[in-house]
C-alpha cells in the first residue's frame, strides 16, 4: 500500500471534518500508516512533526509504550460496561485522582464521550439547578470569539459568526461579552467592567457565564490575563451565576499549569475535561462540579428533580484507562516542572517572529505560541498555503485563517521545536500570495 492507492480508497468513501472536499482535487490527503512519539508516518516511511498534538489531544507522543500497556492490560479485563447502576474500578480511581488535582470544591464527576457532549451537560446540569431552586434562568453567556463545540448547544454559546449565522435558527438563547483586547492587566479589567454591564441589567436571566480560560483557542489562540478569571468570578458569585471553565484545550499543561484556573485562584462551579484527559488515545470527557449542585439534585425519586442525561459509552473502561495512565506520566515525570524549559526555549524562538513585516502579533500561554500575520485577505487563504509549505518541510500546522499556533506533544526536544518554527519562518518568508 502506498500513499496515492490509501488517498483515493480514503476519497471514494469518507466525508472529512473542517474540509471543503472540493480542495482534495488539488491537495493530496495524507494517509498515516503509524505514529511515533512526535512523528506521524505515512506509507511511505516519510515522518512529519505532529506540532498541533493531532487537534490539542496528544500530550506524551503517539504509542506512548506506557499507555499503550495499560490500555493493553485492561482490554484483557473489562471494555465497557453500562454505569447506570454499575461502576468499575477505573472510573473510580480517576474520579478520585481528578477531584484531588482540580480547584478545591470540586468533589463530583460526571463523564460524556467528548468536549461538545460536555458541553451540553453543563448548561443543560447549570440551567436545570437553577430550575430546581425554582428560577427559570435561560440565557448563556460567553466571550467574543469563544468557541466551545459543534453540538447546538456548544455552538450557541460560542461565537463562531459563521456556525452561528449557518445554523442561527437552531440555536438556544446566548449573550456575548467582549473578551480582553490583549494579555495586559488593563485589559482584563476593561473587560470585567463591561461584563459587569451585562450583569447588572440582565443579571437574573442568565444562568452561565462560560469561559476558555486564559486561551480562547479555536476563536485565534487570543490570550488574556487571569486577572479577567479571578473578577469574573466574583462578579457571578455576586449575581448567582454559575461560572463554567472550559478546559478542554488548554487543560492538563498547557498554559503552564495543570489547570489554567490555577492561575486565577479560582474554583469555578463546572470544570470540563477532555482531549489530553486520555493523552489523545480514546474519546472521553467530564464535567467537575461542586457538591452544592449535586445536592440540588439529591432527592427522594422525581423525575422531574433527576438530571436527564446519558451516553452509552460513558465512563468508558478503556478510556479510563488511557486516562489514568496519563496522570500516572504527569506524577512520575514531573511534566508540569520539566515543561517550564520548552516554554523558555519557545519564547526566545518565538523572538525571530515579532520583527518580521507579516507578523501582526507574537503570544504565548505555556505550551502554546501563536503568531498572527497581517495584510491578507481571507480569500488568498493564507494558512492553508503556509499549512500546504510546512507539510513539505516535514511539520503538521494547522494555521486558524491568519494565525499560526503551536502546540506540541510534550515530548518534544528542542531540536525538533526548532525544527518546526524554522519550517514556519520560511514558510512566511517564502510564500507566494
Amino acid at each position: 500500500m502506498n500513499n496515492s492507492e490509501m488517498s483515493v480508497r480514503d476519497l471514494n468513501v469518507l466525508w472529512h471534518p473542517c474540509t471543503q472536499m472540493k480542495d482534495h482535487e488539488t491537495i493530496p490527503i495524507i494517509p498515516i500508516a503509524k505514529g511515533e512519539g512526535i512523528y506521524l508516518y505515512d506509507f511511505e516511511g516519510n515522518r512529519i512533526i505532529d506540532a498541533i498534538s493531532s487537534w490539542w489531544v496528544n500530550l506524551f507522543g503517539h504509542c506512548n509504550p506506557y499507555i499503550n500497556q495499560k490500555i493493553k492490560e485492561q482490554l484483557e479485563k473489562l471494555e465497557h460496561v453500562i454505569l447506570a447502576g454499575f461502576t468499575h474500578e477505573g472510573i473510580v480511581r480517576l474520579s478520585e485522582r481528578l477531584i484531588k488535582l482540580s480547584p478545591d470544591g470540586l468533589t463530583r464527576c460526571f463523564y460524556a464521550d467528548n468536549g461538545s457532549s460536555a458541553i451540553e451537560v453543563a448548561l443543560k446540569m447549570s440551567y436545570h439547578a437553577h430550575k430546581n431552586r425554582g428560577k427559570e434562568r435561560r440565557l448563556f453567556v460567553s466571550l467574543t470569539d469563544s468557541y466551545h463545540g459543534e453540538t447546538l448547544g456548544a455552538l450557541s454559546v460560542g461565537d463562531v459568526a459563521l456556525y452561528k449565522e449557518t445554523y442561527e435558527p437552531l440555536l438556544i438563547r446566548s449573550l456575548q461579552t467582549p473578551s480582553p483586547r490583549n494579555q495586559s492587566v488593563e485589559a482584563a479589567m476593561e473587560a470585567v467592567e463591561l461584563f459587569e454591564e451585562m450583569l447588572k441589567e440582565r443579571g437574573e436571566e442568565i444562568s452561565a457565564f462560560i469561559v476558555e480560560p486564559l486561551v480562547q483557542c479555536a476563536g485565534g489562540m487570543k490570550m488574556y490575563h487571569p486577572r479577567f478569571l479571578t473578577e469574573a468570578k466574583r462578579l457571578c458569585e455576586a449575581y448567582g451565576v454559575h461560572f463554567i471553565a472550559d478546559e478542554i484545550a488548554v487543560g492538563f499543561g498547557r498554559t503552564g499549569t495543570l489547570f489554567a484556573c490555577e492561575q486565577a485562584n479560582i474554583t469555578p462551579d463546572f470544570m470540563i475535561l477532555s482531549k489530553g484527559l486520555t493523552g489523545g488515545y480514546l474519546p472521553l470527557s467530564v464535567v467537575l462540579t461542586t457538591e452544592e449542585i449535586y445536592g440540588v439534585f439529591y432527592c427522594d425519586y422525581n423525575p422531574v428533580r433527576s438530571f436527564l442525561h446519558s451516553h452509552s459509552y460513558t465512563g468508558n473502561a478503556l478510556a479510563c484507562a488511557a486516562a489514568n495512565a496519563t496522570l500516572d506520566l504527569f506524577e512520575s515525570n514531573n511534566v508540569i516542572e520539566n515543561n517550564r524549559i520548552t516554554i523558555a526555549f519557545m519564547a526566545e524562538e518565538l523572538k525571530r517572529f515579532e520583527t518580521m513585516e507579516r507578523v501582526k502579533e507574537v503570544r504565548q500561554c505555556g505550551m502554546i505560541a501563536a503568531i498572527e500575520l497581517e495584510g491578507f485577505d481571507p480569500s488568498q487563504r493564507i494558512g492553508l498555503k503556509i499549512h500546504q509549505h510546512c507539510v513539505k518541510e516535514g511539520v503538521l500546522i494547522r494555521p486558524l485563517g491568519s494565525v499560526i499556533y503551536i502546540m506540541t506533544p510534550y515530548v518534544i526536544q528542542t531540536d525538533e521545536l526548532k525544527s518546526v518554527f524554522n519550517a514556519i519562518e520560511e514558510a512566511i518568508l517564502l510564500i507566494d500570495v
